[in-house]
């Protein structure tokens, strides 16, 4: 993914808006996570409106030049909530933009489907330390460069899983099968 094409997206699903609003709210809310320009914004939604996920209708007020209300279609709806369902890889980049990003709208949109979105990212984290800690073993210590870039990424892993840890107790995850 790695694109806020799925924020924009799951900012509709919650209702009409403006493109203007949009961008607002995904600075408010996820400008930490997503930086994205105004200008950005609207191609990215002129781009989902061209290929059917969101429509737009001008505005009825007086004010000019009008602004458009843009709604989420059905095909955006559907694109939407199968990315919402899909699984995030286990790089620090993709896990701080795509993972954060879908247990957002899933906080807001289905608490629920929260849990399961957690609960799948951490048992891929600690899969990929497994396989981190079985290529690092077979590489040779004369390898001194990648020994030194898997060792990176294994820290960065480990670091992942006690991030996940402590966000669990931040949004009061229960472990899956805990009730």
């Amino acid at each position: 993914m790695l694109s806020p094409e799925y924020p924009l997206l799951g900012l509709l699903m919650a209702g009409p808006s403006h493109g203007y609003d949009l961008h607002q709210r995904l600075m408010a809310e996820l400008g930490n996570v997503w930086h994205v320009s105004q200008s950005q914004a609207y191609s990215i939604l002129k781009r989902l409106e061209e290929r059917g996920d969101i429509s737009a209708q001008r505005g009825v007020k007086d004010k000019l030049p009008r602004r458009q209300v843009l709604q989420i279609t059905r095909a955006g709806r559907r694109r939407f909530k199968q990315w919402l369902e899909g699984a995030t890889s286990t790089s620090a980049r993709t896990v701080r933009l795509e993972f954060l990003t879908r247990l957002y709208f899933a906080n807001l949109l289905a608490p629920d489907q929260a849990v399961r979105i957690y609960a799948a990212q951490a048992q891929e984290v600690t899969r990929a330390i497994r396989r981190l800690r079985l290529a690092l073993a077979q590489v040779p210590e004369t390898q001194i460069f990648n020994r030194m870039s898997l060792d990176l990424r294994l820290r960065q892993m480990e670091l992942v899983r006690l991030w996940l840890r402590e966000i669990r107790v931040k949004l009061q995850i229960r472990r899956k099968g805990s009730g």
